[in-house]
C-alpha cells in the first residue's frame, strides 16, 4: 500500500519580524547589568513580553519581581522594563536606595515627554490603549491621575465624556495601526479641536510587522504569530492577518507548544514574529514543521529596518571609568 505524502508547503516569512531596537537594547541592558554587578540583577516586570526571554536572563542570574516592595534593599541594579514606568514608581525606587536601570524603549520615553509636555500646556491627554496594560500605566503616571482619560476602542470614542478645554492625544506603542486611526478619526469627529501627535506615537517596529502580515494574509491559508499572549503587538499580528484575509491565524510561543492539526490540509503559511520573540524560535517551527512536510522558504521583505538604540553609558564604558550615579 503507497502511502501519500502531505502536499508541498510553502511558507511566507515576514521580514521585518522578530526583535525590534527597543526589546534588543532592554535585553542588552539586563546581560551587562549581570557581567558587570553580577547576580542578582532585579527586574520590575518582565523585561519583555517573552517567556523565552525571562527564562533565559532568569537562568543568567535575573530576578523578576512585579513590585519594587518585592525587592531587598540592595547595592545590586534594579531595571525597569522596555515598557516604562510611572513617576511613582521612579520615586519609590529612588526612596529605597536603588541602583535603577532604566531599559524604557526610547519610543515609550518619548511618548511620556510628549504626554508630561501637553499637561504642562494645559490639555487634557486621551490615551488609547489597553486597560491594565504597563505601558499605558507607565505613561498615564507621567502626569496626575485625573489628568488623562483611557480610550480603548471605537465604541469608546463614540460615547466618551472629556472635560472642557485642551484636549491631546497619544497612544500606547503597540497597537493596530488601522484600528488606532479609526479610534482618532472617531474622536475628532466628536472633539475637531484635538491635538493629535506630529508623529505617530505607534512605533516602527509595530507598525513595519503589521504592513508585512498585510502583505501576505490574502495568500495564506493559516498564519502563524510567534509571540506571548500577554504581548500586545503579538496579538495585534494575529488581528491583523484575520482582517487582511486569513481567518486562520494563531498566536503561538514556541515550536513544542505547537498543534500540528492546525497545518492539516495547509499549503501556504504565513510566518512571523512579535517585536519580542527571538529569531530561534521562529526558526524551531520551520523546523518542527520539516519533520513532516516538504517545505519551500519564501522570505517577503516589505521594508529594512536598521534602527539602533545605544545602551546607558556606564553600562559600556570600562569598569574602572564607570560612574554610577
Amino acid at each position: 500500500m503507497t502511502t501519500q505524502m502531505p502536499p508541498q508547503m510553502t511558507i511566507l516569512l515576514c521580514a521585518p519580524r522578530g526583535f525590534c531596537a527597543g526589546v534588543s537594547r532592554a535585553i542588552a541592558m539586563v546581560e551587562a547589568s549581570l557581567e558587570r554587578f553580577g547576580a542578582p540583577v532585579y527586574v520590575r516586570h518582565e523585561i519583555v513580553h517573552n517567556k523565552t526571554v525571562v527564562e533565559r536572563l532568569r537562568a543568567k542570574g535575573a530576578v523578576f519581581v512585579e513590585e519594587l516592595k518585592d525587592i531587598p534593599l540592595t547595592k545590586q541594579p534594579v531595571v525597569f522594563s522596555a515598557h516604562g514606568v510611572s513617576k511613582a514608581v521612579v520615586a519609590e525606587a529612588e526612596t529605597r536606595g536603588f541602583l535603577i536601570v532604566d531599559a524604557t524603549c526610547p519610543l515609550v520615553s518619548k511618548v511620556h515627554t510628549s504626554a508630561e509636555r501637553l499637561h504642562e500646556q494645559g490639555h487634557h491627554i486621551v490615551m488609547i490603549g489597553h486597560a491594565g496594560h504597563v505601558e499605558v500605566a507607565g505613561t498615564r503616571g507621567q502626569i496626575p491621575a485625573d489628568a488623562s482619560t483611557l480610550v480603548e476602542t471605537v465604541a469608546d470614542a463614540e460615547t466618551v465624556q472629556l472635560p472642557d478645554g485642551p484636549l491631546a492625544v497619544a497612544t500606547q506603542t503597540t497597537l493596530s495601526v488601522d484600528e488606532t486611526q479609526e479610534i482618532i478619526a472617531t474622536l475628532m469627529k466628536r472633539f475637531p479641536h484635538m491635538k493629535q501627535p506630529k508623529k505617530e506615537d505607534i512605533c516602527y517596529a509595530t507598525t513595519n510587522r503589521q504592513a508585512a502580515v498585510k502583505e501576505i494574509a490574502a495568500r495564506c491559508d493559516a498564519l502563524l504569530v510567534v509571540g506571548a499572549p500577554n504581548s500586545s503587538n503579538s496579538k495585534q499580528l494575529v488581528n491583523v492577518a484575520k482582517q487582511y484575509g486569513c481567518d486562520k491565524s494563531v498566536l503561538v510561543q514556541r515550536a513544542e507548544e505547537l498543534d500540528m492539526s492546525l497545518l492539516d490540509g495547509v499549503t501556504t503559511l504565513g510566518l512571523t514574529a512579535g517585536a519580542s520573540a527571538p529569531e530561534d524560535l521562529v526558526q524551531a517551527i520551520i523546523d518542527k514543521i520539516r519533520e513532516t512536510r516538504s517545505v519551500t522558504v519564501e522570505e517577503v521583505v516589505t521594508t529594512e529596518e536598521n534602527y539602533v538604540f545605544k545602551m546607558p553609558q556606564f553600562l559600556t564604558e570600562p569598569v574602572e571609568t564607570a560612574q554610577y550615579a
